[in-house]
């Protein structure tokens, strides 16, 4: 038989370049989890920060080069399981709640939990839900709360011990924010390749500038802020609806 009638086998892999982000972001969260074992608790939230930035730009890459494929969406999910899921509570377990006994592991246990019922949920709601809102405060965004968080006590001086039943608020908190119902902006359809006001350059430039006088608060108070938009557009557009059955009951 000619070589050439050989039946040929189906090549199969994976695609190399957005998988390498994840694998950077799975490892920036391990990473995490090793410092705060060992009492750096500012290196373990910076790299949480750091597995932050580098899963924003595995699925885009992905997008950008045409490499999107099913492996790369569930490996995503289990780096982010990880990276958001396991290493924030660790990292807050081992700076503060430990002193709390078992309220400390059980406010942990809500976040891991929390985090995994959200990825699970996002997971099932691919291609159905609406991509400009998060139902839930996303994982990435529940873990910048915790880290950064922890990062601008450390910065001040404050020792977890001291916070403990804050920290343990803020941790439990986050995980119950990410099984909620209330809806967050993706800002998935921001277009990064349009034009755009020159006034947004300059407001961009100079928050930037603000990042760098103080990283650690600012982040914290951004990360602050994004978690209370949830909960705030939901009593906005209650009120709203409230307002407006009132009118037409009147009419």
């Amino acid at each position: 038989m000619d070589e050439t009638e050989l039946p040929c086998k189906t090549r199969r892999g994976i695609y190399l370049l957005p998988n390498l982000f994840t694998t950077a972001a799975l490892f920036a969260g391990f990473y995490a989890v090793l410092a705060a074992t060992h009492g750096r608790f500012e290196a373990a939230a910076v790299a949480i920060l750091a597995a932050q930035i580098l899963d924003g730009f595995d699925g885009r890459i992905a997008r950008l080069t045409q490499t999107q494929s099913t492996f790369g969406a569930e490996y995503d999910s289990l780096s982010d399981m990880v990276a958001f899921g396991v290493a924030p509570a660790l990292v807050a377990y081992h700076w503060a709640l430990g002193g709390l006994g078992k309220i400390g592991w059980l406010a942990a246990f809500i976040y891991t939990a929390a985090a995994a019922l959200r990825l699970a949920r996002f997971n099932t709601q691919i291609g159905i839900a609406d991509k400009r809102y998060f139902q839930g405060l996303a994982s990435p965004s529940a873990a910048a709360l915790v880290a950064m968080g922890i990062w601008t006590a450390h910065d001040f001086g404050i020792q977890g011990q001291d916070v403990a039943w804050l920290a343990a608020i803020l941790t439990a908190g986050a995980g119950l924010l990410m099984v909620s119902n209330f809806r967050y902006f993706s800002f998935k359809q921001i277009n990064l390749q349009g034009r755009v006001p020159f006034l947004l350059a300059v407001l961009v430039m100079l928050g930037f500038a603000l990042v760098y006088l103080q990283p650690p608060l600012v982040l914290f108070t951004l990360a602050i802020v994004y978690a209370a938009s949830g909960p705030t557009w939901t009593l906005i557009r209650l009120k709203r609806n409230r307002e407006r059955r009132r009118r037409e009951a009147v009419s």
